[in-house]
């Protein structure tokens, strides 16, 4: 069964793909029936490995609804996101995303994503805090701003 917006994201990706942008991963971002955002993996020709079609769907609907507050937008990607993608996604505010191909499917094709999610999940990022007192102070300031955005 085809899904129009999905149609619209896989279109997104091959023209990623035709133009030497980055991997088939196509992104469009949906509100009240019409699409406000599109992206497509740019981390090839951007040089630049935040650049993945959600992030990039992410700035053209913020750009295009002149807001950083997704609520009430849909995303539909061919591509599961990554856990840098779905970071985005929960920050924007987005209500519901929809996927074409898992992690499973990237791998397939030489895509890496599982281990992010195995590094993430079996805590070999190595975190380290830092400088607490100094950042204290400053959250500190910041909450004693009256007028402020909370982003």
């Amino acid at each position: 069964m085809s899904d129009r917006f999905m149609d619209e994201a896989v279109k997104e990706a091959y023209d990623g793909i035709g133009r030497g942008d980055g991997g088939p991963f196509g992104c469009v971002i949906v509100r009240d029936g019409v699409i406000v955002g599109r992206g497509h993996n740019r981390v090839v020709s951007g040089k630049d490995p935040t650049l993945h079609g959600e992030i990039c769907a992410i700035r053209d609907a913020c750009a295009a609804l002149d807001t950083f507050d997704l609520s009430g937008c849909e995303l539909y990607t061919t591509g599961e996101p990554c856990p840098m993608c779905l970071g985005a996604i929960l920050w924007a505010g987005i209500d519901r995303v929809k996927y074409g191909c898992g992690r499973a499917d990237a791998e397939k094709i030489g895509f890496r994503d599982s281990a992010f999610y195995d590094a993430i999940e079996g805590g070999r990022l190595p975190l380290e805090q830092v400088g607490a007192e100094e950042c204290r102070r400053l959250f500190s300031d910041y909450a004693a701003i009256k007028e402020k955005t909370m982003y």
